[in-house]
């Protein structure tokens, strides 16, 4: 018996801490705060553009305005300096033959901006050419005309005259044409000095040497001579109207 009350004992007395156990869990979970936490007001926010946002279109992101091209202009009356790229002959080449020259130095607008820079290519065609056929003509006969300007790889047409400032004349051989004059003073002479001595030998003689001399001076004085411009020489182009170019 006193066995029996023993162990009833014992389980009554498990059975009452198992009890307080659950009460406690069960007060403990009463007291929980279950509230979120409170954000702070000027915490930095994480924020990301959407996909569907990055996926928009091209043609619906604002483009940003282009600037405008200025236009430099250079007035009527400037003067282009340039080189020549080859050089010139009358006896080789003939009007309507173009060539190009080298801007050496910058070109600038009334503003001190730059129009035309240096290394600016020249087109320009040869619009006469004839050699001096008289020893008065110190200069012969160049006419140039400027057609073109190619900056950067962009052509721009020009108006106006180009000088070549460094041209010569330069003698020719004797040709067939300045034989010809000398015989004619020769002929000329030996008919003279006959006249005068009478029909005599001796006449003609004299007659044709006085007609040579005189022949061989005029085939100097109208012997040709070619006009000659030099590889690198200097050209001037002078414009004739405003020279635009949009920057």
């Amino acid at each position: 018996m006193v066995g029996n009350r023993l162990v009833l004992l014992t389980m009554a007395i498990l059975a009452g801490c198992g009890g307080e156990r659950d009460g406690a869990a069960a007060g403990n979970e009463s007291t929980r705060d279950l509230q979120r936490p409170a954000v702070a007001a000027d915490a930095k926010l994480n924020d990301r553009p959407s996909k569907t946002a990055a996926k928009r279109p091209a043609a619906q992101v604002a483009a940003k305005p282009t600037a405008k091209a200025v236009a430099r202009v250079l007035s009527a009356g400037t003067a282009i300096p340039a080189k020549f790229d080859a050089s010139i002959s009358s006896r080789t080449h003939k009007a309507g033959q173009k060539l190009t020259g080298t801007v050496s130095s910058d070109v600038k607008d009334k503003g001190g901006r730059v129009v035309i820079p240096a290394g600016s290519k020249v087109y320009i065609t040869i619009a006469a050419i004839h050699e001096s056929e008289r020893k008065s003509d110190k200069t012969g006969k160049l006419v140039l005309t400027p057609t073109k300007v190619v900056i950067a790889g962009h052509s721009y047409p020009v108006s106006g005259s180009a000088s070549a400032l460094d041209r010569t004349l330069k003698d020719r051989k004797t040709n067939a044409g300045d034989i010809a004059k000398v015989g004619v003073g020769v002929g000329a002479g030996a008919l003279l000095g006959t006249a005068v001595s009478g029909g005599s030998t001796k006449g003609a003689v004299i007659g044709g040497v006085a007609g040579g001399a005189v022949g061989a001076q005029r085939a100097v004085e109208t012997q040709d001579r070619d006009v000659v411009v030099p590889v690198g020489s200097r050209l001037k182009v002078t414009l004739s109207a405003p020279f635009r170019r949009s920057i």
